[in-house]
């Protein structure tokens, strides 16, 4: 694919991220919790994803550190230790946030707290944002 294409991909899943951000704000506000911690988990994969698209190379997967540790131009990173905090902070809301059987009795929104979706907004914006920056200074 041209740098061009591949560009226009990276800006489309980032966009999307932020779409997902703004989603994830949104059901904080209503008290979904579980919901919010979802989505903000998905901003933080969608925005990672965007990297790849932009390295013309295809992302597998759902585990955002992961994603990360397996990048190909990882070491071209500045902090990657601190985005691989946020990945794996986030990649702790991808199942157990959806589904009833993810937790013991329980159900996601039984669980899952203000507290919790707040955090999860911080790891998302920190991340975006930096997946942002990367792919501008590219």
């Amino acid at each position: 694919m041209s740098v061009s294409k591949n560009r226009y991909q990276a800006e489309r899943w980032l966009l999307t991220a932020k779409e997902d951000m703004e989603a994830a704000q949104v059901l904080l506000e209503r008290g979904m919790y579980a919901h919010a911690c979802f989505l903000f988990q998905q901003s933080g994969e969608k925005a990672v994803k965007a990297l790849w698209y932009f390295a013309d190379e295809d992302p597998w997967g759902h585990s955002i550190k992961r994603l990360l540790s397996e990048f190909p131009h990882r070491n071209r990173i500045e902090n990657v230790d601190d985005w691989l905090e946020w990945a794996a902070f986030l990649d702790q809301f991808y199942i157990p946030t959806r589904y009833p059987n993810g937790l013991p009795d329980l159900t996601p929104g039984q669980v899952y707290s203000k507290e919790d979706a707040e955090r999860c907004r911080e790891a998302a914006h920190r991340l975006v944002s930096a997946c942002e920056q990367w792919l501008r200074a590219q």
